[in-house]
């Protein structure tokens, strides 16, 4: 006896159910479509000149500033300068009691004039004698006499003429004053105080004409030459100061094997003396392939780039990983994973993939900046 295998209602909804997913799905893949090219700006990478360079933090220093002592002891009666004040060469600083000198310097002339009237009178005395002589009125004793007084006078004004001098320059050291123009330091100093010559009175530093220096690795120091560009930079980066080196320092410092490195520049960006400065040194120039900073994308601290490839479908990006040297402007230099004419997207960096389809286009031209 057989037994005919007849399906359940169930079995033959679940059968119907499953045919019909499956052709749905079939007509969904049938319909899905690649997904649309991306439009790309991208650029050829084309070797252009670029900079080698090295920044450091510099100091800013005066080429001329002093401290100001006196050259003579004595009480200080008057104090013509405030701290900041900016003073031009030979203005008067300061000023010590100088009565006493002042005394000396007025019996010293009056000495002067005394023996000036002395020659005078020695001058006239031998030449009525000379005279005199020549007539036969006078011995040659006499006549010897009165050239010796004449010589001694001659010799009593220079001697009175030269304390008046002295005296005058003694009088002098008592107006302190400024050695070059410059800025004012702190004065510390103070109306009444007894100073001698080692009491330092202020400063006087000159602010026009100032000097970076510099500490640079020996290593660096052996690529460095006198005249090499050196740029002092804002707080973006940007140079505001463009001078060279003209120091080197024949020897490096036997601690951090360190060298001296100076360069001097006019002051006409309002810089201080002891200020910190970023700066940055320009060893030399070579030619490299160089690659914008918005081309980069980087992960796990590895740089990538989207470089353009054209398929029988047509253009795809695909992401290569790339060695970076330095940055200079607003590009790298590429040392290793690009060549010459590879195209690179700069643009929608962050909505790619490896593989996608794009359309390339030429980068936008900036735009015109507005004064």
């Amino acid at each position: 006896m057989s037994v005919a295998f007849r399906p359940s209602a169930a079995f033959a909804r679940a059968a119907i159910a499953a045919l019909f997913v499956l052709g749905c799905t079939a007509r969904a893949e049938k319909k899905a479509a690649p997904p649309p090219a991306r439009e790309v700006e991208i650029l050829k990478i084309q070797p252009s000149d670029v900079r080698d360079t090295a920044e450091y933090l510099g100091n800013v220093v005066s080429r001329e500033s002093v401290s100001i002592l006196p050259q003579v002891s004595g009480y200080v009666r008057r104090i013509a300068i405030r701290p900041g004040q900016s003073v031009k060469a030979g203005d008067v600083l300061i000023e010590l009691d100088a009565r006493q000198e002042r005394a000396a310097l007025e019996s010293a002339d009056a000495e002067r004039h005394a023996a000036a009237s002395n020659e005078e009178l020695a001058a006239r005395t031998l030449e009525r004698t000379q005279a005199l002589h020549r007539e036969g009125l006078v011995s040659g004793q006499e006549l010897d006499r009165a050239e010796s007084q004449a010589k001694a006078a001659e010799a009593q004004r220079r001697a009175a003429e030269a304390r008046t001098a002295e005296q005058r320059v003694a009088l002098g050291f008592h107006a302190v004053k400024a050695p070059f123009g410059g800025i004012v330091g702190d004065v510390a100093a103070r109306v009444g105080d007894f100073v001698t010559a080692s009491t330092p009175l202020t400063t006087i530093t000159q602010g026009s004409a100032l000097e970076v220096q510099l500490r640079i690795p020996s290593e660096r120091a052996r690529l460095a030459r006198v005249g090499m560009p050196v740029e002092l930079l804002d707080a973006a980066g940007a140079p505001k100061v463009k001078t060279s080196v003209y120091f080197i320092a024949p020897e490096a410092d036997p601690r951090t094997q360190l060298v001296d490195v100076s360069a001097a520049f006019p002051n006409e960006i309002g810089l201080r003396p002891s200020e910190m400065v970023r700066t940055r040194i320009v060893y030399g120039t070579r030619r490299a392939l160089t690659v914008p900073v918005l081309a980069i994308v980087r992960q796990s601290g590895q740089a990538f780039v989207y470089a353009v490839d054209e398929k029988p479908s047509g253009a795809v990006v695909a992401r290569r990983p790339v060695t970076l040297g330095t940055l200079s402007e607003q590009s790298y230099v590429v040392e290793k994973g690009l060549a010459e004419g590879d195209r690179v997207v700069v643009s929608s960096l962050q909505l790619l993939r490896d593989g996608a389809p794009v359309k390339p286009k030429p980068p936008a031209a900036p735009a015109a900046k507005t004064p």
